[in-house]
């Protein structure tokens, strides 16, 4: 291959930019992480797991097979885990703080970038096997998943249905004379479809089917398989296994599909720590059914958490691309600007910055919640369930299709170099788009948040509690008139609930409306629902912008530099003004807002805009992220951009040799041909 022709010097635009922050890059990057010893393990660990990387094998993974690119991420996978059990055993040995806790750690991002075919095995099926399994169970075959004596993963989406889980076609039959359950897959549509790992990194997965005993439906509940012979690796028995094939992004994580064909398990391999089918044949059903999709809840805080981190990521390559890249001059007469001065670029870069803290700001909220909620349930109390499983899935369908679009955007603003693989803003899109299907259809969440708002609604109305993130209903009910737009921060975080109660009160009236004709629940809540995911988007959206403002203005404030307080009031300030200009036709709708102060909006959106252009690289620099894991020609440390490029491109396998071979095989002949 060629010489690299990489400088070892910082580009002199973006040093430029570092030298003139107002503020210490490092410290936001400890706020960002959770405090100064976080921040310091986390690049700790990075740079161990991140030392002796073929870094040029990684770069090459887009011209790689799709059996190639698997084989890499297998290896990648493992090579990680050899790392993080090392440092456990060196660091902390018995504890496990290192290994496997941080497996599905950001800190793992950029070491596997076709992402990791276990991923999923510890994501979502440890945690299922912890919250469903009887200790007992746990004991035998939990821990072998947990300590990848095995490996698995967890199936329940399938072929026919995904989010509609009562729709699941595979079945569990009790026999009470062998006291086990026979599993099948009855048709195609049957066939599990879409869990990562199953294809060829898993030899057990937990498999979410229906339940009969005496052929009497019980519902979904989950099954522990073994679908591989743990030491040949070959499918068993009854076993169809294999990969669904490519897919536009997590091009490494062996999305695989199973059939079950007449594959008996003993009766304990039902995680029976809530439900329970007793060797009689006697059926004990959960406390709460949302007990039984508990792990997809925590998958959802985990999405809404990582998506916002894709968002910053895109939008560190962008930032920093956009002050190594000189076009257009503003003024005829004056030399190329840095295209991050053109306050379009600006419009396109700093919002998502800011929607990017925005949403880590509201997963921290969500995971509170969440570890609140583990500990009621593990208390016998459940009444928090439902309005956790309404606010994640609230901020998984917003944070997902945000960060969905603002990555995009983000690709955009790079030009046309945005468009090469090497910028790696491709995959980040890939990623974050595939959130919006994944765990949950968005729209169909959405219509689950709607349900749960018409009941607190009704339950408002009747002067019954409601759970603290919807209070805010009971308190328009009392109040129907928004009162004055001053638009201060706390009266923007107002006016957005307001608009989302009112939208609420729109769609129960639709709702009341239909029934009183005549419609079913269903058919009613089927023919209001366009209303009832657009007061869910808001309630979700209303959720954020109150996090937001609790963190910038509340008592953490006291903790941090005026500096970083100033840089966090001023994101905070651009996010809540773009924010209402991008929803200012549900405000308008509610509020009397006139036009002097839809004229002060976008005088405030441009002056924030210019408050944050000196600081917009040190911000991303404050994201913390290695070039490793931002894997991007455009986006590195050193704003060395076109110099990247140029090396990516002279180090293309296609680059290797002068000719190709289709010039003898088909091109000369052909010209050949024709004189």
């Amino acid at each position: 291959m060629a010489p690299s022709v990489i400088p070892t010097t910082v580009n002199p635009d973006i040093q430029k930019e570092r030298n003139a922050a107002s503020f210490s890059s490092d410290e936001f990057a400890a706020w960002w992480s959770g405090g100064e010893e976080k921040l310091k393990f986390n690049r700790d660990v990075r740079e161990y797991l991140q030392k002796d990387m073929d870094v040029e094998e990684v770069r090459q993974i887009h011209n790689k097979s799709h059996e190639e690119i698997y084989e890499l991420s297998s290896k990648s996978a493992i090579a990680a885990a050899r790392k993080l059990q090392r440092l456990q055993k060196e660091r902390n040995p018995g504890g496990n703080d290192y290994w496997p806790a941080l497996y599905d750690n950001q800190v793992m991002w950029g070491l596997v970038p076709g992402g990791n075919p276990f991923g999923v095995m510890y994501v979502m099926l440890v945690k299922a096997l912890q919250a469903q399994c009887t200790p007992e169970q746990y004991e035998e075959f939990g821990k072998r998943i947990e300590n990848f004596e095995v490996c698995g993963t967890y199936a329940q989406t399938e072929l026919g249905h995904g989010t509609y889980l009562r729709g699941l076609e595979t079945r569990a039959d009790f026999d009470p004379k062998t006291d086990e359950f026979v599993l099948n897959t009855p048709k195609i549509s049957s066939y599990k479809w879409w869990p990562g790992g199953l294809g060829h990194s898993s030899n057990h997965c937990m498999v979410m089917a229906q339940l009969y005993v005496d052929n009497k439906p019980k519902g979904p509940h989950m099954f522990y398989v073994q679908v591989r012979d743990e030491e040949t690796h070959e499918p068993l028995p009854g076993i169809h296994i294999g990969d669904i094939g490519k897919k536009m992004g997590f091009i490494g994580v062996n999305n695989g599909f199973l059939g079950l064909k007449n594959v008996r398990i003993p009766r304990t391999r039902m995680l029976m720590r809530h439900a329970q089918v007793n060797a009689d044949g006697s059926y004990v059903s959960s406390p709460s059914n949302v007990l039984t999709y508990f792990a997809m809840v925590r998958t959802r805080c985990v999405i809404a958490w990582n998506n916002a981190v894709m968002l910053a990521i895109a939008a560190t390559i962008a930032t920093r691309y956009s002050a190594v890249r000189r076009q257009s001059p503003i003024n005829p007469k004056e030399p190329e600007p840095q295209i991050m001065d053109h306050v379009t670029q600006q419009m396109k870069l700093f919002p998502e910055i800011a929607t990017s803290v925005a949403y880590r700001l509201a997963s921290a909220h969500l995971w509170n919640l969440y570890d609140i909620t583990l500990g009621d349930i593990s208390n016998g109390r459940y009444e928090r369930l439902p309005e956790l499983h309404s606010l994640s899935c609230a901020l998984k369908v917003n944070c997902s299709s945000d960060s969905t679009i603002g990555v995009e955007r983000l690709r955009l603003a790079c030009g046309g170099h945005g468009y090469l693989s090497s910028s790696n803003m491709g995959n980040v899109y890939v990623n974050a788009t595939a959130a919006c299907t994944y765990e949950g259809e968005n729209t169909v969440l959405l219509l689950q948040i709607g349900r749960f708002l018409m009941k607190s609604w009704r339950a408002a109305l009747s002067g019954a509690p409601l759970a603290p993130t919807v209070r805010y209903l009971a308190e328009v009910q009392k109040k129907p008139e928004f009162g004055s737009w001053t638009g201060t921060w706390d009266n923007m975080v107002q006016a957005m609930q307001f608009a989302a109660a009112k939208k609420t009160a729109l769609a129960f009236k639709s709702l009341s409306s239909r029934l009183s004709r005549g419609e079913t629940e269903e058919t009613a809540a089927n023919h209001t629902g366009i209303e009832l995911t657009q007061a869910a988007e808001l309630h979700g959206r209303a959720f954020v912008f109150s996090s937001f403002t609790d963190e910038v203005t509340g008592p953490n404030a006291r903790t941090r530099s005026a500096a970083l307080n100033q840089v966090l009031e001023n994101l905070l300030e651009l996010y809540l003004v773009k924010e209402s200009l991008n929803h200012m036709a549900n405000l308008l709708r509610f509020i009397n807002l006139t036009d002097t102060d839809l004229t002060r909006l976008q005088d405030r959106l441009e002056t924030v805009l210019t408050k944050l252009r000196p600081d917009a690289v040190a911000i991303v620099d404050g994201f913390d992220f290695s070039d490793v894991q931002l894997n991007s020609t455009l986006g590195s440390f050193d704003g060395n951009a076109y110099e990247r490029i140029f090396d990516a491109a002279m180090k293309n396998p296609m680059n290797q040799k002068s000719v190709p071979k289709s010039f003898h095989e088909h091109l000369k002949p052909f010209m050949k041909s024709n004189i």
